[in-house]
Formats: structure tokens, C-alpha cells, sequence
């Protein structure tokens, strides 16, 4: 027997026996199959955290201040109209009011669109990088194409033509401006049916509804735009403030094409970057000032009409669970 042969396995054990006993080390570092993740020490996770705060929080400012922008615009624009366009008489003895508000008028609507076109374009920008891009460049070809089909056919909105004053337009018939209107309320009326049908099996119910959201806005806006003002023209005359009944039909068929086109240009994987209750913000300020042109030139029809809408709009996409206070998955 060779005793230092012994001896030597007798220390080996007692080393390895004394390991065993000895607590962890905490080197911030644990292991898991096939990889290592290193863990913080508790002040740099605080810290991170800390300002990934503070990103969130400058993020949220800016954009409560781009949809406050929208909202200054339109009341604005709803004041001056309020003021001088119902009041025309308060402008005979102020020729330099009269030619401010000559301009005004001219101006207001081109700007509010730009406007409005910005600041989701920043937004998006901020929260989706250029993701949305492609959805914009579909929806204002799609939108665009549909116009130019009312304003030479008459299909699918009935006969009428736009006047000069949005500006320049596609072939002398449509204003470049149009389809941003179209698009920039065509997204938040998807992404406020999508609220209600997320999963993608329920893709027709949330274009139906999201159609819906959109052909509420031209409930009040079309008498706002060709009755009250002068920015287009019917080339006949409808039940509904001039404008023909085929018009809603021609509005709601258009939303389906756009709400189809966003459910396939698969914008379900940035929509829900940016927050529901500001897209619905950004619905609301874009819908203040026809609504309220409306209200102030006495088209109360135009205006319950509207709100019914909504409210049937709400019905549709607010979650049952909700009403009965529960909650709802979906964003």
C-alpha cells in the first residue's frame, strides 16, 4: 500500500467536501443552458430604468405638444370662422381685418391639412422609424385614385369638382392635399377598430368597423367643406345638404379599400407603437373643426348625425368586457 497515495486521496476529498460547504459567490453573473447573462448591480439597473423614464416621459411630451398643435390650428381656424364668416359685416369698417381674414380663409384649410400630415408624420416617424411609409404611399395612390375616378366619372362619390382654393392639383382635378386627409384619418379609424378585433381572424369585422369611423367624419365635413364654404362643388343636388346619398355609399366603400389596404400592408406590426387614446386625440382634432363649422352655421343635423355615428362607432369597437367592467387584451 503506498501510504502518500492515501494520504493524497484523503485531501482531495476533504478539499472537495470543503468546496461544497462554502456559500455562493455572488459574481452578478448567472448561467443558463448554452449561454451566460450577466446580471447588473441593483444602482445600474435603477439607473437605467431611471432613464428609460425619462426617454419615455420627453417622448409622451412631445407628443401631447404635436397633437396640442393640431388642436390649436383648428380651433383657430374655427374662431376666425365664427368671428368674420358668420359675421361678414364685422369686416365694413376694418379693411386691414377683411384682407387678414381674406388670407385666413384662403390659407387655413391648406394649413390645417399640412399641419395635421406633420405632426403624424413626426409622431409615426418618432415611434415607427419609416415602417409607415409604405402604408402612406398606398393609401395616397388608392384614396388618390378613387378621386380622380368622382371627379371625371362621378363614381364612386356622385358628379362634383373642387375649386381652387386647396391648391394644386393631380391632372387639374384633384388637390395634392386630399389624400393626406384621407390617409391621416384613415389610421386612427383603423387602429381604433383594431382595438376592438385584434386577432387576425377578425380582420373583415375590424375593416367594416374602421370604415365606419372614417365615413363618420364626412357626416359633418361634406356640408362643412361644399355648403357652408365653397372648397368643392356637387354637380347635383342631394337630400343631404346637396350632397347626393351616393357620396356616403362611394365614402364608405373607399374606407373599406383603405382598411383592407392597411390590414394587408401589415400595419398591425407598428400601429400599436403609437398610443390609442392619442390616435383617438388626433381623430378628435381633426374632426373639431367641421363639427364645429357645423354647429356654429345652425346644420344641427350634420352634427346630431355625426355624434350618432360615433356613438354607434363606440358600441361597436368599445370591448364588452368594458362596459360590463372588465378589461380588454388588446391595446
Amino acid at each position: 500500500m503506498d501510504i502518500s497515495q492515501d494520504y493524497g486521496q484523503i485531501f482531495t476529498n476533504k478539499l472537495d467536501t470543503s468546496m461544497d460547504e462554502l456559500p455562493p459567490l455572488n459574481t452578478g453573473i448567472t448561467s443558463a443552458p448554452g449561454r451566460a447573462l450577466v446580471r447588473p448591480a441593483p444602482g445600474l439597473a435603477h439607473a437605467a430604468e431611471g432613464a428609460t423614464r425619462r426617454v419615455r416621459v420627453r417622448r409622451d411630451r412631445v407628443d401631447h405638444v404635436a397633437l396640442a398643435t393640431v388642436y390649436l390650428v383648428s380651433a383657430f381656424s374655427l374662431a376666425g370662422f365664427a368671428t368674420f364668416g358668420r359675421h361678414p359685416e364685422r369686416l365694413a369698417n376694418a379693411p386691414l381685418a377683411a384682407s387678414v381674414y381674406g388670407w385666413m380663409l384662403l390659407l387655413a384649410p391648406r394649413v390645417q391639412i399640412l399641419v395635421a400630415f406633420i405632426v403624424l408624420a413626426v409622431v409615426l416617424t418618432r415611434h415607427a422609424a419609416a415602417r409607415w411609409v409604405p402604408a402612406f404611399v398606398g393609401l395616397y395612390v388608392l384614396s388618390l385614385s378613387s378621386e380622380l375616378s368622382g371627379t371625371t366619372l362621378g363614381l364612386p362619390f356622385g358628379p362634383y369638382h373642387y375649386t381652387p382654393a386647396l391648391g394644386a392639383r393631380w391632372f387639374g382635378h384633384v388637390p395634392l392635399l386630399i389624400p393626406l386627409s384621407w390617409f391621416f384619418m384613415a389610421l386612427p379609424s383603423y387602429a381604433v377598430a383594431r382595438r376592438r378585433f385584434p386577432e387576425p381572424r377578425k380582420v373583415a369585422q375590424r375593416v367594416l368597423a374602421g370604415s365606419l369611423l372614417l365615413l363618420s367624419w364626412d357626416l359633418c365635413l361634406d356640408p362643412a367643406m361644399s355648403l357652408v364654404t365653397s372648397f368643392w362643388v356637387w354637380g347635383t343636388a342631394g337630400p343631404y345638404y346637396g350632397m347626393p346619398l351616393l357620396n356616403l355609399a362611394g365614402w364608405y366603400v373607399t374606407g373599406l379599400v383603405l382598411m383592407v389596404a392597411l390590414a394587408w400592408l401589415r400595419t398591425d406590426d407598428w400601429i400599436s407603437r403609437l398610443s390609442l387614446p392619442w390616435q383617438v386625440g388626433f381623430y378628435g382634432a381633426n374632426l373639431l373643426l367641421p363639427l364645429g363649422m357645423s354647429v356654429v352655421a345652425g346644420l344641427w343635423g350634420a352634427a346630431t348625425t355625426t355624434v350618432i355615428a360615433l356613438g354607434v362607432c363606440w358600441l361597436i369597437v368599445h370591448p364588452r368586457s368594458a362596459r360590463h367592467g372588465g378589461t380588454s387584451g388588446a391595446r
